[in-house]
């Protein structure tokens, strides 16, 4: 029952957040940081440079922007000591978590009573980190400014992961779409878009779709539009699109703002909903940015 009950209170206080984001149109994944004092980037370990992911980014990027942190590193209160140094007295860690599973000891038995595998239960293990800024005594390197990243440099990335990826890319028309009977993605030439970045963060958006493909990802691409299927699958190349391009240095932005109130009704019907999405998002954004290193 604890396990239950921790695990409910966590799935609703972050999902009450983010419906709460959603009612006032700011989207929590299109984070208006102010880039002289943080720049653009995914938030990771200090200590291990790990990325974090799913839900947990969307969690970190948020306090970035609350409390006016100038870093996306982050650590636990022990990393802080084990580094050399100390979280400053007084201030207060970001709650995030991780999922896991484990097996009932009455499932165990039962399931060695049948013959039959155990069924596990899922369950969030919370743990609180520490910007850098809440820190004091840390090593140089932890503590430096982030090299901001060369904008040619990451428009080149983009490019390596439309190339590399081998999707079917076609460019023409006036309309940008993945098909997902058909397996390939449109997108306007880039004479249409009045800042070419907003061509890449549209073919990012698309590529988001075509990794749900059966022989990828798999995810449900049935839904027609309008339907709860169809926003969640929105909700997934959204972030897959914002966390692909803050991985490359490409501030992220909405494609599809007049989605808020589908997605809205899909979090208020379903508490984990965003972390699923967030979940999916990360794993369609690894997949991506893996053609980065192939090109490496």
């Amino acid at each position: 029952m604890e396990h239950s009950t921790i695990r409910q209170s966590r799935y609703s206080e972050v999902t009450s957040r983010i419906i709460a984001e959603l009612e006032q149109g700011r989207l929590p994944w299109v984070q208006p940081w102010d880039t002289s004092l943080c720049g653009c980037t995914m938030p990771h370990n200090a200590a291990t440079d790990r990325r974090y992911s799913g839900i947990n980014v969307l969690i970190l990027w948020a306090e970035v922007v609350c409390k006016g942190y100038g870093s996306q590193r982050w650590l636990t209160y022990r990393q802080a000591q084990a580094a050399g140094g100390n979280v400053r007295k007084g201030e207060k860690g970001t709650t995030v978590c991780y999922a896991d599973r484990f097996t009932p000891k009455a499932e165990a038995e039962q399931a060695r009573g049948k013959d039959r595998e155990a069924r596990t239960v899922a369950f969030l293990k919370r743990f609180t980190v520490f910007n850098v800024d809440q820190c004091e005594g840390l090593p140089d390197d932890m503590i430096a400014a982030p090299v901001a990243t060369d904008p040619v440099l990451a428009v080149a990335e983009a490019d390596a992961i439309i190339k590399k990826s081998g999707a079917r890319f076609n460019i023409g028309g006036d309309a940008a779409f993945y098909s997902p009977a058909h397996d390939f993605v449109q997108v306007p030439p880039q004479a249409a878009y009045h800042e070419p970045v907003n061509w890449y963060r549209t073919a990012l958006h698309e590529l988001g779709h075509w990794t749900g493909h059966p022989s990828r990802l798999d995810r449900d691409q049935k839904g027609s539009f309008g339907s709860q299927p169809y926003a969640r699958e929105e909700l997934v190349a959204e972030m897959a699109a914002a966390f692909t391009c803050a991985s490359l240095g490409i501030a992220p932005t909405v494609r599809h703002s007049d989605y808020i109130a589908s997605w809205l009704s899909v979090l208020r019907d379903d508490e984990k909903a965003i972390f699923r999405a967030a979940s999916a998002a990360s794993k369609a954004a690894d997949y991506l940015l893996a053609f980065t290193e192939d090109a490496a």
